[in-house]
């Protein structure tokens, strides 16, 4: 998947047929699917992310002999400006997600671990863009991969670290959705794991300040602040509890 600013023109660079330049956020599109032209295509996979580019793609490699009526003449060779934004590479998640459970399982860790960690991302993208119900529902979809024990303790513990990660991104996004019991049974799912985790705290803190469970809120945001005496965020949290 990618997010991608882009502008069509035709001719000389005289022409602008589409663009979504105006878009603050602009949505993130799938090659092969969203993204089409065999050109574009081809010149997205060549860059990097950040990467702005001028393309020049013969018909070939765009609208072919028909073109595309009635903006498209038929034999069209087409321009594009684009600026590669963001760019997040799910074919390895969209193929592990079509194995039944059971082949899921077989698979190794590290592949299990690299799929997991790419929804963590998705769900990153979403987030920031401020879709979080996306983004909780791809920080789900990660947690539910990572249900399998292992008997190897280096192996637990790589999955534990996945866990935590993301018992902390789903606590801090039903924050966001105003979902605080939800928000603090993350938090506390994360402390199960790492009871000294400030940020893990702080969460169950805000969410329990929330709920207006204030002596709760007190002992968690006094224990983030034991630990991370300098942190503006817990201090500020403790302000407004005060």
């Amino acid at each position: 998947g990618c997010t991608v600013k882009y502008s069509g023109y035709l001719g000389n660079w005289s022409k602008l047929f589409c663009s979504n330049g105006n878009s603050k956020y602009p949505r993130l599109m799938k090659l092969g699917k969203d993204i089409t032209l065999w050109g574009l295509e081809i010149g997205l996979l060549s860059m990097t992310k950040g990467e702005a580019a001028l393309f020049v793609l013969t018909p070939e490699y765009a609208y072919g002999q028909r073109g595309c009526p009635p903006s498209i003449p038929p034999n069209t060779t087409v321009l594009f400006k684009v600026e590669l934004l963001d760019f997040i590479d799910s074919e390895e998640c969209d193929a592990f997600f079509e194995l039944t459970y059971e082949q899921q399982d077989r698979l190794p860790l590290e592949k299990v671990l690299k799929v997991a960690a790419t929804e963590r991302e998705f769900g990153n993208y979403f987030f920031y863009k401020q879709r979080f119900k996306i983004a909780k529902d791809r920080y789900k979809r990660a947690l539910s991969i990572l249900g399998r024990s292992s008997s190897s303790k280096a192996e637990q513990s790589q999955i534990n670290a996945s866990k935590l990660l993301l018992f902390l991104n789903l606590s801090l996004t039903y924050l966001r959705l105003e979902r605080a019991d939800r928000a603090l049974k993350y938090g506390e799912l994360a402390l199960e794991m790492d009871q000294g985790n400030a940020k893990a705290l702080f969460r169950c803190g805000q969410a329990c300040l929330y709920m207006r469970e204030y002596s709760k809120s007190r002992d968690f945001l006094a224990r983030a602040q034991c630990i991370q005496p300098f942190n503006r965020d817990i201090n500020n949290e403790l302000k407004k509890l005060a």
